[in-house]
């Protein structure tokens, strides 16, 4: 009498994927072009620079880092779900 709860896969299509690389690829560029055409000493444009590299570095991360989160606690909740279960299971014999 076990359900079989799978959790479905979530799949971007190749559309959004698209979208996504042509968005950064976009914001990437302009920015770039946006600091070099910059009315400014060199020293400034080098601070805009790393700090751009930094920002992008950084949304990486956190990105990555709240998506492991998540999927983490999906993980852990599966767990405790199986768990509860087999305790059901377990009354539900005797």
């Amino acid at each position: 009498m076990s359900q079989n709860t799978s959790i479905p896969l979530s799949t971007n299509t190749g559309g959004w994927v698209l979208f996504t690389y042509a968005s950064f690829v976009t914001a990437l560029a302009l920015t770039g072009l946006g600091i070099w055409a910059l009315p400014a000493e060199l020293w400034v444009k080098g601070y805009f620079l790393m700090g751009s590299a930094f920002l992008v570095g950084s949304t990486f991360t956190l990105a990555k880092t709240v998506r492991d989160e998540h999927e983490a606690r999906r993980f852990a909740n599966r767990i405790e779900d199986a768990k509860t279960e087999k305790l059901l299971m377990d009354l539900h014999r005797t």
